[in-house]
């Protein structure tokens, strides 16, 4: 005798909602944190970029006997997008000091010396996550003699790194309480 409702092999609709819903949950969960880890590796090229500009700028330094100042560069950026980094002088800032990052950049860097070239400002700035504001990163050498100094501003509006704001002497740090505490 055959059973009428024998249960054959297969799935039934109810198992594969839930299969589904669980699957919905997961990525619910997994994308924005993946999201967040994709703009905090982004953030994270400003901050490398300035500590390598401080070892070029130093290098040039040691054998020069000054800093050099440098315009933001490149001339423009693109929010959440890489730019093809170009020296806003030919010939000039990063190019004396032989300074440039490897392929395209998410941020705008800039020095500032100052006066008696004996110290500097070098700041990145970006808006990585295309909300209108800025992320500023920089680094401080104080001047011998005239102590410290400010940040030069950078394209498309990203604004000025200053010493004030920095906290700290010869690190890299973010220049506003926001760069350093992003809400990705």
């Amino acid at each position: 005798m055959k059973k009428l409702n024998a249960r054959r092999g297969g799935f039934t609709l109810i198992e594969l909602m839930i299969v589904v819903a669980i699957i919905g949950i997961l990525a619910a969960i997994a994308i924005p944190n993946f999201l967040r880890f994709q703009l905090k590796a982004k953030s994270s090229e400003g901050k490398t970029n300035l500590a390598a500009i401080r070892t070029a700028e130093e290098s040039y330094y040691a054998e020069y006997g000054y800093y050099v100042s440098a315009d933001p560069s490149p001339m423009t950026i693109n929010n959440n997008l890489k730019t093809t980094f170009a020296d806003a002088v030919t010939d000039m800032g990063f190019a004396i000091v032989g300074w440039s990052p490897e392929g395209d950049v998410f941020f705008n860097y800039a020095v500032e010396t100052a006066t008696g070239d004996d110290g500097y400002m070098a700041s990145a700035a970006a808006d990585i996550d295309a909300d209108t504001t800025p992320q500023r990163w920089g680094y401080h050498k104080a001047s011998g003699a005239t102590g410290d100094v400010d940040g030069k501003d950078h394209a498309n509006g990203l604004g000025t790194c200053t010493a004030a704001n920095l906290g700290g002497d010869e690190e890299v740090g973010p220049c506003t309480q926001q760069s350093g505490n992003s809400h990705f």
